[in-house]
Protein backbone atom coordinates (compact mmCIF):
# COMPACT_ATOMS: atom_id res chain seq x y z
CA UNK A 1 0.00 0.00 0.00
CA UNK A 2 1.34 3.28 -1.10
CA UNK A 3 2.21 5.77 1.72
CA UNK A 4 0.20 9.42 0.84
CA UNK A 5 2.22 12.49 1.32
CA UNK A 6 0.46 15.85 1.58
CA UNK A 7 1.39 19.26 1.56
CA UNK A 8 0.23 22.31 3.54
CA UNK A 9 1.96 25.83 2.03
CA UNK A 10 1.92 28.71 4.06
CA UNK A 11 3.31 32.72 2.95
CA UNK A 12 4.72 33.84 -0.46
CA UNK A 13 4.52 32.70 -3.58
CA UNK A 14 8.25 32.15 -3.87
CA UNK A 15 7.96 29.44 -0.62
CA UNK A 16 5.20 28.20 -3.00
CA UNK A 17 8.12 27.31 -5.45
CA UNK A 18 10.36 25.67 -2.90
CA UNK A 19 7.14 23.54 -1.70
CA UNK A 20 6.23 22.48 -5.59
CA UNK A 21 9.94 21.16 -5.70
CA UNK A 22 9.83 19.51 -2.60
CA UNK A 23 6.74 17.78 -3.94
CA UNK A 24 8.35 17.01 -7.28
CA UNK A 25 11.13 15.12 -5.29
CA UNK A 26 8.57 13.44 -2.80
CA UNK A 27 7.04 12.17 -6.09
CA UNK A 28 9.82 10.99 -8.08
CA UNK A 29 10.63 8.47 -4.69
CA UNK A 30 7.97 6.63 -4.91
CA UNK A 31 4.99 8.30 -2.66
CA UNK A 32 1.36 9.35 -3.55
CA UNK A 33 0.71 12.87 -3.64
CA UNK A 34 -2.86 13.38 -2.22
CA UNK A 35 -4.41 16.71 -2.13
CA UNK A 36 -6.53 16.32 0.95
CA UNK A 37 -4.04 16.70 3.48
CA UNK A 38 -6.20 15.64 6.08
CA UNK A 39 -6.38 11.97 4.51
CA UNK A 40 -2.22 11.25 4.15
CA UNK A 41 0.33 9.42 6.34
CA UNK A 42 2.92 12.05 5.73
CA UNK A 43 2.03 15.94 6.62
CA UNK A 44 4.39 18.54 5.31
CA UNK A 45 4.11 21.92 6.90
CA UNK A 46 6.01 24.22 4.60
CA UNK A 47 5.96 27.70 7.06
CA UNK A 48 6.18 31.45 6.88
CA UNK A 49 7.81 33.35 9.34
CA UNK A 50 8.19 36.63 8.50
CA UNK A 51 5.98 38.64 10.24
CA UNK A 52 3.67 37.90 13.22
CA UNK A 53 0.70 36.68 11.39
CA UNK A 54 2.06 34.86 9.45
CA UNK A 55 4.21 33.05 12.46
CA UNK A 56 1.11 32.35 14.32
CA UNK A 57 -0.94 30.84 11.22
CA UNK A 58 2.35 28.42 10.57
CA UNK A 59 2.14 27.21 14.41
CA UNK A 60 -1.50 27.06 14.38
CA UNK A 61 -1.49 24.87 10.99
CA UNK A 62 1.20 22.60 12.62
CA UNK A 63 -0.35 22.03 16.08
CA UNK A 64 -3.81 21.26 14.27
CA UNK A 65 -2.27 17.96 12.25
CA UNK A 66 -0.25 17.65 15.71
CA UNK A 67 -3.26 16.54 17.20
CA UNK A 68 -3.81 14.19 14.27
CA UNK A 69 -0.55 12.89 14.86
CA UNK A 70 -1.69 12.02 18.45
CA UNK A 71 -4.76 10.64 17.78
CA UNK A 72 -3.38 8.27 15.54
CA UNK A 73 -4.59 9.47 12.11
CA UNK A 74 -1.22 10.46 10.89
CA UNK A 75 1.80 8.79 10.60
CA UNK A 76 4.37 11.62 10.36
CA UNK A 77 4.32 15.56 10.50
CA UNK A 78 7.22 17.31 8.88
CA UNK A 79 7.90 21.51 9.10
CA UNK A 80 10.13 22.57 6.43
CA UNK A 81 10.05 26.40 5.16
CA UNK A 82 11.03 29.59 6.55
CA UNK A 83 9.39 29.42 10.40
CA UNK A 84 12.15 26.23 10.52
CA UNK A 85 14.93 28.34 9.63
CA UNK A 86 14.34 31.38 11.26
CA UNK A 87 13.35 29.35 14.70
CA UNK A 88 15.40 26.45 13.70
CA UNK A 89 15.99 24.44 17.12
CA UNK A 90 12.98 26.61 18.84
CA UNK A 91 10.45 24.56 16.33
CA UNK A 92 11.69 21.24 17.29
CA UNK A 93 11.85 22.38 21.34
CA UNK A 94 8.85 23.18 21.11
CA UNK A 95 6.72 21.44 18.63
CA UNK A 96 7.74 17.70 19.77
CA UNK A 97 5.22 16.10 17.63
CA UNK A 98 7.21 17.67 14.53
CA UNK A 99 8.97 14.64 13.08
CA UNK A 100 10.96 16.35 10.89
CA UNK A 101 12.39 20.12 11.33
CA UNK A 102 14.17 20.80 8.01
CA UNK A 103 15.47 24.10 7.81
CA UNK A 104 15.81 25.93 3.65
CA UNK A 105 19.54 24.50 3.27
CA UNK A 106 18.32 20.83 3.52
CA UNK A 107 15.73 20.56 1.85
CA UNK A 108 17.31 18.21 -0.58
CA UNK A 109 17.37 15.70 2.29
CA UNK A 110 13.34 15.70 2.27
CA UNK A 111 12.89 11.95 1.20
CA UNK A 112 15.28 10.54 3.76
CA UNK A 113 13.60 12.68 6.77
CA UNK A 114 10.54 11.28 5.56
CA UNK A 115 11.98 7.74 5.06
CA UNK A 116 13.86 8.08 8.77
CA UNK A 117 10.17 9.37 10.39
CA UNK A 118 8.35 6.21 8.99
CA UNK A 119 10.97 4.67 10.76
CA UNK A 120 10.60 6.50 14.18
CA UNK A 121 13.60 8.60 14.17
CA UNK A 122 13.39 12.27 14.31
CA UNK A 123 15.15 14.41 12.14
CA UNK A 124 16.07 18.10 12.73
CA UNK A 125 18.45 19.19 9.94
CA UNK A 126 20.16 22.76 9.19
CA UNK A 127 22.19 23.73 6.30
CA UNK A 128 23.82 26.63 4.86
CA UNK A 129 21.01 28.41 3.04
CA UNK A 130 22.94 28.78 -0.30
CA UNK A 131 22.58 24.87 -0.34
CA UNK A 132 18.70 25.65 -1.46
CA UNK A 133 18.86 24.61 -4.83
CA UNK A 134 17.09 27.25 -7.31
CA UNK A 135 16.37 24.31 -9.99
CA UNK A 136 14.63 20.96 -10.71
CA UNK A 137 11.23 19.75 -11.40
CA UNK A 138 8.07 20.73 -9.64
CA UNK A 139 4.32 19.76 -9.01
CA UNK A 140 2.56 22.70 -9.36
CA UNK A 141 -0.22 23.42 -6.60
CA UNK A 142 -2.63 25.79 -8.55
CA UNK A 143 -4.47 26.24 -11.26
CA UNK A 144 -2.57 24.51 -14.17
CA UNK A 145 -2.71 27.75 -16.63
CA UNK A 146 -0.65 29.68 -14.65
CA UNK A 147 2.92 29.18 -12.60
CA UNK A 148 5.50 31.26 -10.41
CA UNK A 149 8.95 31.48 -12.03
CA UNK A 150 11.33 32.39 -8.92
CA UNK A 151 14.04 33.98 -10.65
CA UNK A 152 16.35 34.30 -7.84
CA UNK A 153 16.85 34.00 -3.94
CA UNK A 154 17.35 35.57 -1.11
CA UNK A 155 17.77 39.48 -0.73
CA UNK A 156 21.09 42.19 0.02
CA UNK A 157 18.61 45.64 0.49
CA UNK A 158 18.35 44.98 4.25
CA UNK A 159 15.44 46.98 5.30
CA UNK A 160 15.56 47.77 8.85
CA UNK A 161 12.45 46.06 9.05
CA UNK A 162 12.53 42.83 7.73
CA UNK A 163 13.86 39.51 8.16
CA UNK A 164 14.67 38.45 4.67
CA UNK A 165 17.76 38.67 4.79
CA UNK A 166 18.29 36.34 7.67
CA UNK A 167 15.77 33.92 6.88
CA UNK A 168 16.94 33.55 3.34
CA UNK A 169 20.88 34.44 2.59
CA UNK A 170 21.74 37.09 0.64
CA UNK A 171 20.86 37.66 -3.34
CA UNK A 172 21.48 35.40 -5.79
CA UNK A 173 20.17 34.98 -9.40
CA UNK A 174 19.79 32.03 -11.84
CA UNK A 175 21.30 31.87 -14.50
CA UNK A 176 18.70 33.31 -17.67
CA UNK A 177 19.37 30.20 -19.80
CA UNK A 178 18.13 27.69 -16.59
CA UNK A 179 15.10 30.16 -16.06
CA UNK A 180 13.95 30.39 -19.48
CA UNK A 181 14.51 26.51 -20.21
CA UNK A 182 12.16 26.08 -16.77
CA UNK A 183 9.30 28.16 -18.84
CA UNK A 184 9.40 26.15 -21.96
CA UNK A 185 8.51 23.42 -20.14
CA UNK A 186 6.23 25.37 -18.26
CA UNK A 187 4.42 26.34 -21.53
CA UNK A 188 4.99 22.48 -22.96
CA UNK A 189 2.37 21.50 -19.67
CA UNK A 190 -0.36 24.26 -20.56
CA UNK A 191 1.05 27.22 -18.29
CA UNK A 192 0.02 30.39 -20.02
CA UNK A 193 0.89 33.02 -17.42
CA UNK A 194 4.44 33.20 -16.04
CA UNK A 195 4.10 35.05 -12.68
CA UNK A 196 7.97 36.15 -12.33
CA UNK A 197 9.01 37.18 -8.77
CA UNK A 198 12.13 37.07 -6.35
CA UNK A 199 12.35 38.63 -3.44
CA UNK A 200 13.96 42.14 -5.42
CA UNK A 201 12.72 40.72 -9.04
CA UNK A 202 14.85 43.87 -10.37
CA UNK A 203 17.44 42.92 -9.18
CA UNK A 204 17.60 40.33 -11.44
CA UNK A 205 21.04 39.27 -12.55
CA UNK A 206 23.33 42.04 -11.20
CA UNK A 207 24.86 39.61 -9.36
CA UNK A 208 25.84 37.29 -12.54
CA UNK A 209 26.29 39.52 -15.21
CA UNK A 210 27.30 42.58 -13.77
CA UNK A 211 24.18 44.88 -14.88
CA UNK A 212 20.34 44.53 -14.35
CA UNK A 213 19.33 42.05 -16.93
CA UNK A 214 15.11 41.77 -16.45
CA UNK A 215 14.66 42.93 -19.13
CA UNK A 216 16.45 40.61 -21.31
CA UNK A 217 15.42 37.83 -18.96
CA UNK A 218 11.72 38.63 -20.03
CA UNK A 219 11.87 39.76 -23.53
CA UNK A 220 13.42 35.88 -24.15
CA UNK A 221 10.14 35.05 -21.78
CA UNK A 222 8.03 36.64 -24.30
CA UNK A 223 9.06 34.57 -27.37
CA UNK A 224 8.46 31.44 -26.03
CA UNK A 225 5.60 29.56 -27.98
CA UNK A 226 2.31 28.86 -25.35
CA UNK A 227 3.15 31.96 -22.98
CA UNK A 228 0.73 34.78 -23.38
CA UNK A 229 1.14 36.74 -20.43
CA UNK A 230 4.33 37.47 -18.11
CA UNK A 231 3.49 39.35 -15.33
CA UNK A 232 6.26 41.02 -12.59
CA UNK A 233 6.06 40.58 -9.11
CA UNK A 234 8.16 42.72 -6.24
CA UNK A 235 9.51 45.35 -8.36
CA UNK A 236 12.06 47.56 -6.12
CA UNK A 237 11.66 51.22 -6.85
CA UNK A 238 15.26 52.23 -7.22
CA UNK A 239 15.43 49.44 -9.78
CA UNK A 240 13.08 50.50 -12.20
CA UNK A 241 15.08 51.35 -15.27
CA UNK A 242 14.03 53.65 -18.37
CA UNK A 243 14.80 50.26 -20.48
CA UNK A 244 12.24 47.80 -18.12
CA UNK A 245 9.57 50.49 -18.93
CA UNK A 246 10.48 50.37 -22.77
CA UNK A 247 10.32 46.68 -22.61
CA UNK A 248 7.10 46.32 -20.50
CA UNK A 249 5.59 49.09 -23.09
CA UNK A 250 6.75 47.28 -26.40
CA UNK A 251 5.96 43.79 -25.41
CA UNK A 252 2.47 42.71 -25.74
CA UNK A 253 2.70 39.68 -23.87
CA UNK A 254 3.58 42.22 -20.42
CA UNK A 255 0.78 42.46 -18.69
CA UNK A 256 0.64 46.31 -17.70
CA UNK A 257 0.96 46.04 -14.03
CA UNK A 258 3.76 46.98 -11.60
CA UNK A 259 4.09 45.40 -7.91
CA UNK A 260 6.09 48.36 -6.40
CA UNK A 261 6.69 48.09 -2.86
CA UNK A 262 6.91 51.57 -1.68
CA UNK A 263 6.88 51.13 2.12
CA UNK A 264 6.48 54.60 2.85
CA UNK A 265 6.88 58.06 1.08
CA UNK A 266 8.42 60.86 4.37
CA UNK A 267 12.31 60.88 3.79
CA UNK A 268 13.14 60.46 7.08
CA UNK A 269 10.93 57.58 7.46
CA UNK A 270 12.06 55.96 4.62
CA UNK A 271 16.09 56.48 6.04
CA UNK A 272 14.91 54.66 9.32
CA UNK A 273 13.55 51.93 7.00
CA UNK A 274 17.05 51.66 5.23
CA UNK A 275 15.56 52.65 2.08
CA UNK A 276 15.96 55.70 -0.24
CA UNK A 277 13.87 58.07 -1.75
CA UNK A 278 11.05 60.62 -0.75
CA UNK A 279 7.73 61.70 -1.65
CA UNK A 280 9.47 63.87 -4.78
CA UNK A 281 11.01 60.92 -6.45
CA UNK A 282 8.47 58.59 -5.91
CA UNK A 283 5.68 60.67 -7.60
CA UNK A 284 8.52 61.29 -10.31
CA UNK A 285 8.46 57.25 -10.83
CA UNK A 286 5.38 57.00 -10.66
CA UNK A 287 4.73 59.62 -12.99
CA UNK A 288 7.41 58.10 -15.57
CA UNK A 289 5.80 54.93 -15.16
CA UNK A 290 2.50 55.73 -16.31
CA UNK A 291 3.69 58.02 -19.00
CA UNK A 292 6.05 54.97 -20.18
CA UNK A 293 3.45 52.73 -19.95
CA UNK A 294 -0.32 53.59 -20.75
CA UNK A 295 -2.99 52.32 -18.93
CA UNK A 296 -0.52 50.47 -16.39
CA UNK A 297 -1.63 49.32 -13.20
CA UNK A 298 0.30 49.93 -9.81
CA UNK A 299 -0.21 48.04 -6.78
CA UNK A 300 2.19 48.79 -3.35
CA UNK A 301 2.28 47.49 0.10
CA UNK A 302 2.47 50.32 2.66
CA UNK A 303 3.84 50.10 6.54
CA UNK A 304 2.16 52.23 8.84
CA UNK A 305 2.78 52.83 12.83
CA UNK A 306 6.62 52.40 12.12
CA UNK A 307 8.29 53.41 15.38
CA UNK A 308 8.75 57.33 15.44
CA UNK A 309 6.21 58.19 13.11
CA UNK A 310 4.16 61.37 13.69
CA UNK A 311 0.74 62.05 12.66
CA UNK A 312 2.07 64.48 9.90
CA UNK A 313 4.31 61.60 8.46
CA UNK A 314 1.05 59.37 8.23
CA UNK A 315 -1.12 61.79 6.69
CA UNK A 316 1.72 62.99 3.93
CA UNK A 317 1.42 58.78 2.83
CA UNK A 318 -2.51 58.95 2.74
CA UNK A 319 -2.16 62.29 0.49
CA UNK A 320 0.30 60.41 -1.78
CA UNK A 321 -1.71 57.37 -1.94
CA UNK A 322 -4.87 59.45 -2.72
Amino acid sequence: MSVKVGMVSLGCSKNQVDAERLLAQIEKGGYEICADASQCDVVIINTCGFIEDAKRESIETILEFAQLKTGGALRALVVTGCLAERYREQVAAEIPEADVVLGIGCNADILGAIERALHGEKTVAFGEKEALSLEGERVLANEPYFAYLKVAEGCDNRCSYCAIPLIRGPFRSRPMENIVAEAQRLAARGVTELNVVAQDTTRYGEDLYGHLALPELLEKLCRLDGVRWVRMLYCYPDRITDRLLDVMAREEKIVKYMDIPIQHVNGRILSLMNRRGNAGSLTALMEKIRARVPGVVLRTTLITGFPTETQEEFEQLCEFVQ
